[in-house]
């Protein structure tokens, strides 16, 4: 368990640089498993779902060799083998994305339903439905599902929802089957673009376009060099941090056009938004100098789903009302019952929820049940009189973010993050 103590009324200012994207990252690590070659991946985030998904690799016959601390080189050791470690497929949502990739390569694989943050019901359906498609046969026995397949062939695949895993666990396995596979309503996320370059530069052949995605197969793939594109996610909570506590922060090491939704929604909230190359300014007069307004959680390019919770901290001290409506994840609202306990006024109507601005949140302990539920916390703690406590009892910050107190310190915030030893791991000078 990790504690988070964060003492509030700070203003922050600075520069902070954004890692590689844990979103592509993870399957980018999956994709290795389709050539024995060695591939060699760069600006890969160190954080802890990243951690799992290399055990992963190593414990199905990848050899991992970090060649710098965000540089891996990935090769296959030994014999591949498509059964991967209940334990560490359990912790990982991104895990499922091997079941295609090791069907692919060795013919069989089997996976239990896999981890992650508990934000909804997150069925595999679309990926079961693809890879059937593909010509694998599915079958589930005692909570594992089993792939097989003598021979995969190419299809047209229709997604009825453009979910992200989908979309990678079927472009993925398509790029070992020679010929023309076409994903209609795919998701278009930046990480599925970003595994795309990855499985061209592999050997695929891979077109996008409006509407779909062309996959053309081959019947081996090579390695190759990679870099993780930015992670939009962690740069977008670092935005709002600036929005939120007020002062001067700048975010580099971006992409502003993969964060429009959320620079777009910040101007519209009355907040200063600098665009450079590969930088974004935010400059606010903090809790009460924006207005409130409208967000709504879409797949690619509308506001991203991720950014949902540390949004809804931000407009818990809004002047007016705002709305926050959810429409990917069906329980990603938990983090409103805490930020209540903060002070904050929001009711929940199903997936809507309904905000009153309120001039201060109140300082208090709170519980961390998904990874960007604790951004949120963290964020809300800056803007709260008096201390708050967040109890990160499963770790999940450190599954997406690699330190994010320690980056927010450097801005000027007051966090002290402990261990559940009571280790001191970040401890900034407190006036």
């Amino acid at each position: 368990m990790r504690k988070l103590t964060v003492y509030g009324g700070r203003r922050l200012f600075g520069e902070v640089p954004v890692d590689g994207a844990k979103n592509a990252a993870l399957p980018l690590l999956a994709a290795t498993v389709l050539t024995d070659d060695e591939v060699i991946l760069e600006n890969v985030p160190d954080v802890g779902d990243v951690h799992t998904m290399i055990a992963l690799l190593e414990s199905v016959g990848k050899r991992v060799q970090a060649l710098a601390p965000d540089v891996y080189s990935i090769r296959t050791e030994r014999g591949l083998s498509g059964i991967p470690p209940e334990g560490l497929v359990r912790k990982l949502r991104a895990s499922f994305l091997l079941l295609g990739p090791l069907m692919a390569r060795v013919g069989a694989s089997q996976l239990p339903l896999p981890g992650g943050c508990p934000i909804g019901v997150r069925p595999v359906d679309l990926h079961l439905k693809g890879l059937k498609a593909l010509g694998a046969r599915i079958e589930s026995q005692g909570g594992f599902w089993c792939a097989r397949a003598a021979r995969l062939h190419p299809a047209e695949i229709h997604l009825d929802y453009p979910s992200v895993g989908a979309t990678e666990q079927i472009m993925m396995t398509a790029a070992l089957v020679p010929g023309r596979t076409v994903i209609s309503n795919p998701a278009q996320d930046p990480e599925v673009h970003d595994l795309a370059r990855l499985l061209i530069k592999m050997g695929a052949g891979i077109m996008i376009e409006p509407g779909r995605l062309i996959i053309e197969g081959a019947k081996t793939l090579s390695g190759t060099v990679h870099t993780v594109i930015p992670d939009r996610i962690n740069a977008g909570t670092f935005l709002i941090a600036g929005a939120i506590a007020g002062g001067d922060v700048t975010v580099r090491r971006c992409q502003p056009l993969h964060l429009e939704a959320l620079l777009s929604k910040l101007d519209e909230l009355g907040i200063i938004v600098q665009e450079h190359v590969e930088s974004v300014r935010v400059i606010s007069d903090g809790p009460g100098s924006f207005w409130g307004g409208r967000v709504e959680a879409r797949p690619y390019p509308g506001f991203p789903t991720d950014l949902q919770p540390q949004m809804m901290a931000l407009l818990s001290v809004a002047r007016g009302s705002s709305v926050v409506k959810e429409t990917v994840w069906e329980s990603r609202f938990a983090h409103a019952a805490e930020l209540v306990r903060m002070g904050a006024r929001i009711r929940l109507e199903g997936a809507t929820a309904f905000l009153e601005g309120v001039e201060r949140l109140s300082g208090t302990q709170v519980s961390v049940n998904d990874v960007r539920a604790g951004a949120a916390l963290a964020l809300a703690g800056l803007v709260a009189e008096g201390t708050t406590v967040i109890l990160d009892r499963d770790e999940h910050i450190r599954r997406g973010y690699r330190d994010l107190a320690g980056e927010l310190n450097r801005l000027g915030a007051a966090i002290i993050e402990e261990t559940s030893d009571e280790k001191e791991v970040v401890s900034p000078e407190v006036r």
